[in-house]
């Protein structure tokens, strides 16, 4: 933030790296989405087109999703427009684009849980982790968040730190994750396109998830869309009864 000099500290075990305790993570978050964040909107346009993707080749089409941590909602209103049963919550951020269709609004049974670019922002990965699938009853936890090999990166080698904002505080490696799962006892299935990973006690194809989450998914998603009914109209009505 300009202003604080912190200690970081990397585990040779499992590659985990992460800040000294957060002291500075109420001051950091008086907006909940960083102003400096130009690449939200790109980026779940992006997301939503792989997920739709992975949700219908992988997973449920006709299933039930939330996504955790969402920030303005706009996820879950590109998920829903494609025709996916989406739901949103979010403790710090205000839901702009997904109003009344938060998980307040529905019943806890989900089929998956989704969290981009969230984990880099938790201080106990692990805690978060398994209070989200306890709280939704899945054992499906889809998620974004780049990843470092080897030594961490020096300090001005790599933008992910996001020193600007102090909000980035955990950061994660291959390794790290595959740990992370082994002590929850799930699969842990990855891809360097766009740093999409999965944890869940499902087995799927891996090489199939990479394939569904790269460039073919831009055509997939026109293929999809056209097969799945849009929620964009019928959502309106669902509104419009408790307006």
């Amino acid at each position: 933030m300009g202003k604080y000099e912190v200690d970081y500290f990397f585990c040779q075990n499992c590659g985990f790296l992460q800040t000294e305790k957060p002291y500075w993570l109420e001051e950091s978050y008086q907006s909940a989405i960083a102003s400096t964040d130009t690449g939200l909107v790109a980026r779940n346009i992006t997301i939503s087109k792989k997920l739709t993707c992975i949700l219908y080749y992988l997973f449920e089409k006709n299933g039930k999703y939330l996504d955790i941590a969402g920030g303005y909602g706009l996820l879950t209103r590109l998920m829903r427009d494609v025709g996916f049963d989406f739901y949103w919550s979010d403790l710090y951020c205000q839901n702009i684009f997904a109003n009344y269709f938060e998980a307040s609004n529905t019943n806890n049974a989900f089929s998956a849980v989704t969290a981009f670019e969230v984990l880099e922002h938790v201080y106990d990965p692990v805690e978060f982790i398994s209070k989200a699938l306890e709280d939704t009853e899945c054992k499906t936890f889809i998620f974004s968040t780049q990843l470092f090999d080897g030594l961490p990166p020096a300090p001005n080698d790599w933008w992910y730190y996001a020193h600007e904002t102090g909000q980035h505080i955990s950061f994660f490696q291959h390794k790290t994750l595959d740990f992370l799962a082994k002590q929850m006892s799930l699969n842990f299935y990855y891809t360097s396109n766009y740093g999409l990973h999965i944890l869940t006690d499902k087995t799927i194809n891996n090489r199939l998830f990479k394939i569904l989450s790269g460039r073919l998914s831009k055509l997939l998603y026109e293929y999809i869309s056209k097969r799945m009914k849009s929620k964009l109209f019928s959502d309106r009505d669902i509104i419009l009864k408790q307006i």
